[in-house]
């Protein structure tokens, strides 16, 4: 089963998803993540939006993939002018998991544009075994 989720993020701004179940045997996994911006052509924009297991003690345009929160990230970059061809970048771990996400939207140009952002997850039953192994991962923070 396909969950959607999507919304519209202001800049530095942070947006949880709830996920987490009672018994943690329901678990998830990024089959697609978009972002698109607020008000295309008409001002420019360059967005770093990224998903976390954990929230963030602060929103930054910093991209970490070492960092074992972080599981999908997107970057997307266009102007006003029209003269340039948008740019736009998507990664994402398959990674399962259990508890709540949390997307984070920077606008490194400093414009404060927000973004919309799409992102669909996949629903999965987790056995008990992979319940306590997601679950420990987002208690210590790693992968």
């Amino acid at each position: 089963m396909i969950k959607t989720f999507r919304g519209n993020l202001a800049s530095s701004g942070t947006q949880r998803i709830r996920l987490s179940t009672n018994n943690g045997l329901t678990g998830y996994r990024i089959v697609k993540f978009q972002v698109f911006p607020s008000t295309p052509g008409s001002t420019s924009y360059e967005n770093v939006v990224q998903v976390y297991t954990e929230k963030p003690d602060e929103v930054t345009g910093t991209v970490t993939f070492d960092n074992p929160l972080l599981i999908a990230s997107a970057y997307i970059e266009g102007n006003n002018a029209n003269n340039a061809t948008d740019q736009f970048q998507v990664v994402f771990d398959h990674v399962k998991f259990n508890q709540d996400i949390y997307i984070t939207n920077f606008d490194v140009d400093g414009d404060t544009e927000p973004i919309n952002y799409y992102i669909e997850l996949e629903q999965m039953d987790l056995n008990l075994n992979e319940a306590t192994v997601a679950t420990l991962k987002d208690m210590r923070g790693s992968q």
